[in-house]
């Protein structure tokens, strides 16, 4: 059992490891995977995919911070906040064309929405 520093992950209840962190971020990337191949309501498919993203992003910060000797450049948090950024965008643009979609199609069904198709 290895001593804990004030201030660490998990020392006042239970020692966290990294392996608790990537069993966290695959539990979430699967339900984000089941919701986004299971779902026919546009919104919900965005939903979905944002958790995904929020899955790497956890998974990234564990890195990071379990592996302070080698990655001392906050690498993992720098790349979360460009997964969170990236993420907003995504949301936004998504959003204007569900929406447009809707006032157009009166339909936020992905099965109906077939205008890229030939």
């Amino acid at each position: 059992m290895t001593p804990f520093v004030s201030g660490d992950i998990g020392s006042i209840f239970y020692p966290l490891t990294l392996g608790h962190f990537l069993v966290l971020g695959a539990v979430l990337f699967c339900i984000g995977l089941f919701g986004a191949l299971t779902r026919r309501n546009a919104v919900a498919v965005l939903m979905s995919i944002e958790i995904m993203l929020n899955a790497v992003n956890v998974t990234l910060v564990a890195f990071a911070y379990f592996n302070k000797p080698t990655a001392n450049l906050l690498t993992g948090q720098i790349f979360a906040i460009f997964i969170i950024t990236v993420a907003a965008a995504e949301a936004a643009v998504a959003l204007a064309a569900i929406i447009a979609i809707y006032r157009r199609r009166n339909t936020i069904d992905v099965s109906d929405i077939n205008m890229m198709k030939w």
